[in-house]
């Protein structure tokens, strides 16, 4: 029987873990949340932090472990790197090359060896002095070095801005007492999932990713994800060229590759990020929009290369369902009633949805926080039935503090124009 050591145990992990064991593979799920939900449904587990790699080294040859996986963030992804490194398990790149597609400072420096777009930028320390901004034109993004779920983001205005925010921000960046300030992209944001395969870019699909407005100097917020993006067309080629160089860049001739872009249709294609991770909260919208399972991907990766290459080969980013993805935000209070918020779900019937605060719980913007207050995925025909379904959920749905205020951050959906 293969012997599999997945990273990771929170609920995106649980199809995971149940795909695997139905395919007759012994799974050991590992990662520092002792109440990882997807840790019940394995065969075994361990309770040690990810970022013990010697440990887990010693664990995958403990347990005669022949595979392992992980995905859907980047933290997991650089120790899924190290680890199989250590344990001389088969995995996507060395640990030498992974930095580019996990340090921020790294990765533009990557863009900039290959002459990628992307934002102008700069990596301050706190002191640092005015002159050192002096070449951006505002407004700015702030963003951690080697943050990632998009936590301690700011959009500000000026340099006085940058001070007072540059310790919330700092707080983020892993491993680096600074701060990445790079001009605002005010464009048509994308999330791109691509397999690489004998050094080929195969795109499995490009999602359009909508933001709210910036409220209180937080980055905007992201509202919704549509499968598929309904600009495909204007980004397709370009953003494959791209990911193609990055793939050569860091080596990976097969394995994941996300990237995530902005198009103006007057300035082009502007990259993010790119990283070797499928996006967390939103691979299973490409199963909703096509069938295609990224799950059975990993796992053909790891123990079925024929038929890995047979899906791949088989796949079209031209994906047959149109369907969404809703995420909302809260303020902070306490939660007083879901209730509303429930009885909509009732009559939406989306296709799956998860409430993360019930009752009594204080909504928090602090690390460790929940990313979201609620988020469900929607289906619809075409793209005008899901802008008024979208709609329509965003202007009725309510979850209420003590005081009967609603804790919901606006929403808005985008107009796509000259495009």
């Amino acid at each position: 029987m293969n012997r599999l050591m997945i990273l990771g145990s929170m609920d995106e992990f649980i199809p995971l873990v149940k795909r695997a064991r139905e395919r007759g593979y012994y799974t050991i799920v590992c990662d520092g949340y002792q109440d990882g939900p997807a840790k019940k449904t394995a065969d075994t587990f361990y309770n040690i932090d990810i970022r013990q790699v010697d440990e887990i080294a010693d664990i995958c040859r403990k347990e005669q472990v022949d595979g392992i996986i992980a995905s859907f963030s980047d933290i997991l992804f650089e120790h899924l790197i190290k680890i199989a490194s250590k344990a001389g398990l088969k995995t996507y790149c060395t640990p030498k090359r992974m930095p580019f597609l996990r340090s921020k400072p790294k990765m533009r420096q990557m863009f900039t060896e290959l002459g990628i777009p992307c934002a102008k930028n700069h990596v301050i320390e706190e002191g640092f002095q005015e002159e050192e901004l002096s070449d951006l034109v505002p407004p700015l993004v702030m963003k951690p070095v080697n943050g990632y779920g998009s936590r301690g983001i700011f959009v500000v205005n000026s340099i006085q801005e940058v001070r007072e925010r540059f310790e919330k921000t700092a707080r983020y960046s892993i491993g680096s007492s600074g701060v990445m300030v790079e001009e605002f992209n005010n464009g048509y944001e994308f999330n791109m999932m691509n397999w690489i395969m004998d050094g080929e870019v195969y795109t499995l699909s490009i999602a359009d990713r909508e933001k709210t407005k910036s409220i209180n100097g937080d980055i905007p917020q992201l509202v919704r994800l549509v499968y598929p993006s309904r600009i495909m067309d204007e980004v397709y080629e370009g953003a494959r060229e791209i990911v193609k160089k990055v793939a050569s860049y860091v080596g990976i001739q097969t394995g994941p590759l996300s990237m995530q872009f902005f198009y103006h249709p007057e300035q082009g294609i502007q990259v993010c990020e790119c990283a070797g991770r499928f996006f967390g909260y939103e691979h299973e919208l490409l199963t909703y929009s096509s069938g295609f399972s990224i799950e059975d991907l990993l796992l053909d990766y790891v123990y079925d290369e024929r038929a890995m290459r047979e899906k791949i080969k088989g796949h079209s980013a031209n994906l047959p369902r149109i369907v969404s993805g809703l995420y909302f935000h809260g303020y902070e209070g306490v939660v007083g009633s879901t209730a509303a918020a429930k009885k909509l779900m009732e009559q939406i019937k989306p296709l799956e949805y998860l409430l993360y605060y019930e009752e009594g719980e204080r909504i928090s913007h602090d690390v460790g926080a929940k990313p979201y207050l609620i988020r469900m995925d929607i289906e619809a025909g075409s793209y005008e039935e899901v802008d008024e379904k979208s709609r329509q959920i965003i202007s009725q749905l309510k979850i209420l503090d003590t005081e009967g205020k609603n804790l919901v951050y606006y929403s808005e959906i985008p107009e796509y124009k000259n495009v």
